[in-house]
């Protein structure tokens, strides 16, 4: 027999899958999220127990207030079954219809003026939206007594009026931020300009949508407390009650009520615009 020891190492031939290295398959860790994006994340769930907190305390406050031995016009004006709860109704009533008048109003008339045939008229239409808020809120709800008639309609209207830019503007600048290459790759496919609209366009620009929707639901939480001015009722009663009266209790109680229903309607706001925004962006 030989002496020459075969080798028994096979061959490195061409195409062989080289051997696996023991750290690539090891479970990568996954990737850390940004402190901004942690923030937003813990915020957007810590906002509502501050804010139960803080109906906690004006409900401590309300209980604390000798009522019984306080004046005729204090003890109404803070009676929750009599006034503040009919008036709480009446403000969320105001606030929420004319934000829906202004979706209605100001997302189609923005979609229509990002169209090629209507952007000539444009400036026209966004220099009626601005004047709305160039007037002060105050004197938009007297012309709107004038025209109008007082009442809870008159307020409705004069506070879309007042809230109608940020949504229109934010609309069309959602659809005017939308990358022309996709729009361009839509088309090449051979989706037609309504698909193109539909499923590209306002898709991409629902973020940019939803942050002016909820700019102008804060708007009308807070310009609604002016809606007594005309006979709209709401809150303002109560505010205006306790500066009358001269009476602090009342002014806080109404004062921190309006701040409750607004802070609690901008966390509604941010957590459709986290939630109803499309997967990846």
């Amino acid at each position: 027999m030989s002496g020459v020891i075969p080798d028994l190492s096979l061959p490195n031939r061409a195409g062989a899958t080289p051997p696996a290295d023991p750290d690539d398959t090891a479970p990568q860790p996954a990737p850390r999220r940004s402190a901004a994006t942690l923030i937003d994340q813990w915020g957007l769930w810590v906002a509502p127990l501050l804010i139960a907190g803080l109906a906690g305390l004006l409900a401590l406050y309300h209980r604390s207030l000798d009522l019984e031995n306080a004046v005729r016009q204090q003890r109404s004006a803070l009676s929750w079954s009599d006034k503040l709860w009919p008036q709480t109704l009446q403000h969320l009533e105001i606030a929420a219809y004319s934000t829906l008048l202004v979706v209605v109003i100001a997302i189609p008339l923005g979609i229509l003026l990002t169209r090629p045939a209507f952007r000539r008229v444009a400036p026209t239409l966004m220099t009626v939206a601005n004047s709305g808020q160039a007037f002060p809120a105050y004197g938009l709800l007297v012309g709107g007594l004038f025209l109008l008639g007082n009442g809870t309609a008159t307020v409705v209207y004069c506070l879309a009026l007042f809230a109608l830019l940020p949504v229109l503007r934010n609309t069309m600048v959602g659809l005017d931020g939308v990358d022309r290459n996709v729009i361009e790759a839509g088309r090449g496919m051979g989706m037609t300009r309504r698909l193109v609209l539909t499923r590209i366009e306002l898709p991409l620009a629902v973020p940019v949508i939803l942050a002016g929707v909820r700019t102008a639901m804060v708007l009308n939480i807070g310009m609604a407390t002016l809606a007594f001015l005309i006979g709209g009722g709401a809150l303002g009663i109560t505010i205006s009650s306790g500066l009358k009266l001269n009476q602090d209790p009342v002014l806080i109680v109404g004062a921190v009520m309006v701040a409750i229903v607004a802070l609690t309607f901008d966390w509604l706001g941010a957590v459709a615009e986290r939630y109803l925004r499309p997967r990846g962006l």
